[in-house]
């Protein structure tokens, strides 16, 4: 299949517009419109996955970290990253990545980790905003009905596990069309009063090119009456990190073990454990001391991450246990997860989970 339908695929489980400003989630390299012979799912991209891709036949990877996080100037090789950049190009391997957009997603990299931990009731910690828009427009009464069920239809409407969902306020419009105009309702020259409905519901962002075709498509007037608002309102189904509930407490050194077994883990960085037993636990895929203080502020006994710096563990004060697992160790899982999305869509597409561990961080114990 085209590279461009796998993508397209992966985008509306996880939309590049969900991801942070410092990533560079997407096509890193490679043309949407190749024909994908073969995929190799992986962490990181390092110069053993693109042999292991070459050996294996495999024209593209798909990993969750992105090789490329800042612009390259020059390509000659000097470094791991144009070495590896260059070696797929020569090789017509292109190279895809999903980043913080998958951590950013219900069932993404955090939903993985919930999971494992058997985590229940979950809810996202920090949520996103800036993702949502507002469609305000303006339409004949008796032509409203229609006009709202293709908005819903394209996606405008949905409010957490609500769908359909619309502000309408009856009123009247005045227009009086010039010369050339077409009027659906009304005389050229004349200046017409109708019986019109206000119509506001929200979308999502990367929605708007659908919402926005179906308005115009499905609106009967010539010229559409529109405004469009950004809105700050969170929505709570996306953004950072996880927090749920363990079916039953568990007292510090428990939980610890219970980590370490269930995210495969060789050692776990812990601030003191404290007396209180675990029952409500955030998580973080990868470095997530940036949310140390929503955890707290949640009430969270327990805080599983990764990347904690020294100086960053006394800011527990207490209040919570920090389980530091390792940024490979809890992301670790996500590649399954990246299969499964695929083969759910698409069962008969030649996938494979690489066997390499690329993980930079080893252990002497």
């Amino acid at each position: 299949m085209r590279l461009s339908v796998l993508i397209k695929h992966l985008e509306a489980f996880a939309p590049l517009n969900y991801q942070e400003d410092y990533d560079n989630s997407g096509l890193i390299v490679g043309d949407p419109n190749e024909e994908i012979q073969g995929a190799l799912v992986a962490l990181d991209c390092i110069e053993s996955i693109v042999d292991e891709a070459i050996l294996h036949n495999c024209n593209l990877i798909i990993t969750h970290h992105p090789i490329v996080f800042k612009g390259l100037k020059k390509i000659t090789g000097k470094n791991y990253v144009e070495r590896i950049v260059l070696k797929a190009i020569k090789n017509n391997i292109a190279l895809y990545a999903i980043h913080t957009n998958l951590d950013h997603v219900a069932y993404g990299v955090n939903g993985v980790i919930s999971g494992r931990l058997g985590l229940k009731n979950t809810k996202i910690l920090s949520p996103k905003t800036a993702i949502l828009k507002k469609l305000v427009t303006f339409c004949p009464v008796a032509q409203s009905e229609v006009l709202r069920d293709a908005l819903f239809a394209a996606g405008a409407g949905s409010i957490s596990n609500y769908s359909e969902c619309s502000f309408n306020a009856e009123g009247f419009g005045t227009f009086k069309g010039g010369e050339g105009a077409d009027p659906f309702v009304g005389e050229v020259g004349i200046q017409h009063q109708e019986p019109e409905v206000r119509i506001e519901t929200i979308f999502k962002v990367q929605d708007e090119r659908k919402v926005m075709l179906a308005l115009f498509e499905h609106h009967p007037y010539e010229e559409v009456a529109y405004d469009i608002y950004p809105l700050d309102n969170k929505l709570d189904n996306v953004g950072a990190g996880m927090i749920g509930w363990l079916e039953e407490s568990l007292d510090g050194y428990e939980f610890l073990r219970m980590v370490k077994d269930n995210m495969d883990a060789t050692v776990i960085r812990h601030t003191q454990v404290l007396p209180k037993k675990v029952r409500k636990v955030a998580v973080c895929g990868g470095s997530g001391s940036f949310l140390l203080k929503e955890a707290i502020a949640a009430g969270a006994d327990a805080f599983v991450t990764a990347d904690f710096k020294y100086h960053e563990f006394f800011d527990a004060d207490e209040k919570l246990l920090i389980a530091d697992i390792g940024h490979f160790e809890s992301e670790q899982f996500t590649s399954d997860l990246l299969i499964d999305i695929i083969q759910e869509k698409f069962p008969n597409f030649a996938i494979r989970l690489t066997e390499h561990n690329t993980n930079p961080i080893n252990y002497f114990i």
